[in-house]
């Protein structure tokens, strides 16, 4: 569907010109490099060793939500020292961070003892003091203690006691180890811990300064990048005495643009169809509202270059599969003011902008499938109302949603072996891609007709279709050609062999059943948690009505985050397992051009 055309293109140059030809192909970004030299040794494909360090640092101040104003241009920039800055930066806070917990844990350590100062060793004429700890119940144990001691706080638990004796008392003669307080005073303590919190300011409002070179160093990080880029690029060429082959795919689109280029630079060009042998990359372009199918495509599996793009089929199927799994327009009404919430922040870049458009469409859709099952938060709107007469659909109704929920299934699979035919053309998987589709159709036909008495005439249509298909698919089933009793076998085999996967078929369009399970699983639990809260409110008055409002939030937020979970693991799952089996044959790679990163602001 959207699978773009490449050829394969071959430039050749003057060996001097080398560098600046690849710099435009950079900056151009149309050419997916095809290796013709050795392979780049690892400095030349990994940028310098400053730009991993940079992405720490970007990554430590992209952390911060306000950032201040940011620098455009600083002749005097220097990214090197910037990214030590901000490191340093990093070091000190998690560095005073641990001095401050440790501080605090000190100091609520030291609170039973109270607020002392260790004596000097001749003040006590060299007797120390010795602190521990013990639990009430082992206190009768210290009345045999020939040591003077003293109880200086307790609680319900335990005692902190003062041991004075020269030498640490034996560990046999108290029933607890020694407890450390260290050589500092509680005062003490909290003069320091209040030191390293105002550090901690003092450290915080730096990073917060220094994110006003986010951008520069972005943009110098992208330099790094470019230049690794073009490095690697050198590397892929071929060269000979003066001159230089650089190749690569290139789609149709672009080709006026590297003539002129070509033609700019003076340099020989072969533009090339791809070759029956070849694997070119798979170049994907939708119109931006179904962009996001692309994501869902590319998160799973590349679909080869000879082959079709699913990403429209998926990004529709997708929204719909989650819109039945959910089942509740106020669930989809709360995840719409979500994203309502998060739509600018989700715009800042090109990813961003296409997901919230698939969540535009996730939601939407779950809002009007809501609207038709007429459930809101699990609770049905009067019939006489507006709401009430835009329901058609029931999902405790089980006969129709299991219709409903086969017949999509059969749809799905149907339009999975329609494309595959259309690829397939004069071949025999394109036969057997037609074969299975009547044998979708005539199989839900037999299934009606078995539930709908009054469909008398589905039944024997069905049966002609199946009979049909099954033929077809042994018969057409294979390419081999007929030339001896052997190859006819042989035919017979692979006639066989297709013939097999009618479990599959079966068994793939029962999957859909997930659909309507799930989607009732999501309506009964939300009137469970409804019949919950009502019965809390009518049988405890006052007080009932808080733990109903408890059991509605925490009830319907459990829900909620099941049903989402749901709809999005299943309602990919569909696509990937069921979907793809029957629509894609073989596995390609995207198409990576050799262009200039992208800054983002």
């Amino acid at each position: 569907m959207s699978i773009l055309r490449l050829n394969r293109l071959t430039l050749a140059g003057l060996a001097q010109e080398k560098r600046l030809v690849l710099e435009r192909l950079q900056t151009f970004g149309c050419l997916h490099l095809l290796p013709l030299g050795p392979a780049p040794s690892e400095p030349e494909r990994t940028p310098p060793a400053h730009a991993v360090e940079a992405l720490k640092a970007l990554r430590y101040l992209g952390d911060l939500p306000d950032k201040r104003r940011q620098v455009r241009e600083d002749p005097a920039f220097d990214i090197a020292r910037t990214v030590q800055l901000v490191l340093d930066n990093q070091q000190r806070l998690r560095n005073v961070t641990d001095r401050r917990d440790a501080l605090r844990q000190r100091l609520a350590e030291l609170q039973p003892w109270g607020d002392f100062e260790l004596p000097a060793e001749t003040d006590l004429a060299g007797r120390k003091l010795w602190f521990y700890i013990v639990p009430q119940r082992q206190m009768r144990e210290l009345d045999a203690l020939d040591l003077p001691w003293q109880v200086v706080h307790r609680d319900n638990r335990q005692s902190w006691v003062v041991v004075i004796d020269p030498e640490e008392p034996p560990r046999e003669a108290l029933p607890v180890p020694r407890a450390h307080t260290g050589a500092l005073s509680r005062s003490e303590v909290a003069r320091r811990l209040e030191a390293a919190e105002l550090e901690l300011e003092e450290i915080q409002a730096e990073r917060h300064a220094l994110t006003r070179w986010i951008y520069l160093m972005s943009s110098h990080l992208a330099q790094a990048e470019d230049e690794a880029r073009l490095r690697f690029a050198e590397a892929q060429t071929l060269d000979e005495e003066s001159l230089f082959l650089v190749q690569g795919w290139v789609a149709e689109r672009d080709v006026p643009g590297v003539q002129a280029l070509a033609d700019e630079l003076r340099l020989a060009m072969i533009l090339e169809p791809p070759r029956p042998e070849d694997s070119p990359p798979t170049l994907l372009e939708n119109p931006a509202p179904v962009a996001a199918g692309q994501d869902l495509v590319g998160f799973y599996q590349m679909p080869a270059y000879h082959t079709w793009d699913p990403s429209r089929i998926l990004f529709f199927s997708f929204c719909a599969f989650f819109a039945l799994i959910l089942s509740d327009a106020g669930y989809a009404a709360v995840l719409g003011l979500l994203l309502a919430a998060y739509w600018r922040r989700l715009g800042r870049g090109d990813l961003g902008r296409r997901l919230r458009l698939l969540g535009a469409a996730l939601t939407g859709s779950a809002l009007v499938w809501g609207i038709l099952v007429g459930s809101y938060f699990g609770v049905a709107p009067a019939p006489e109302g507006l709401w009430g007469r835009l329901k058609l659909f029931d999902v405790h109704d089980f006969d129709t949603m299991m219709k409903l929920s086969v017949g999509i299934g059969v749809l799905h699979l149907a339009l999975a072996n329609a494309e595959m035919a259309m690829v397939n053309r004069g071949r025999a998987a394109g036969r057997v891609a037609l074969g299975w589709i009547a044998g979708l159709l005539g199989g839900f036909m037999l299934w009606l007709g078995s539930a709908e008495s009054a469909w008398d005439w589905v039944t024997p249509a069905g049966t002609v279709l199946v009979i049909g298909a099954l033929a077809s698919v042994f018969l057409l089933g294979s390419d081999r050609p007929l030339s001896s009793v052997g190859s006819v076998a042989l035919r017979a085999l692979d006639g066989l062999g297709q013939l097999a996967r009618v479990t599959q078929v079966f068994g793939d369009v029962l999957s859909y059943l997930r659909l309507f399970a799930l989607g009732l699983a999501s309506a009964s639990l939300a009137i469970t948690f409804n019949d919950l809260a009502r019965q809390a409110a009518t049988e405890m008055p006052g007080l009932g009505l808080l733990f109903a409002l408890l059991i509605l939030l925490v009830g319907h937020l459990l829900n909620l985050t099941l049903s989402l979970m749901s709809g999005v693991v299943h309602g990919l799952r569909l696509n990937f397992i069921e979907f793809y089996n029957w629509a894609l044959s073989g596995e390609g790679y995207p198409f990576k051009p050799f262009k200039k990163a992208e800054l983002s602001e």
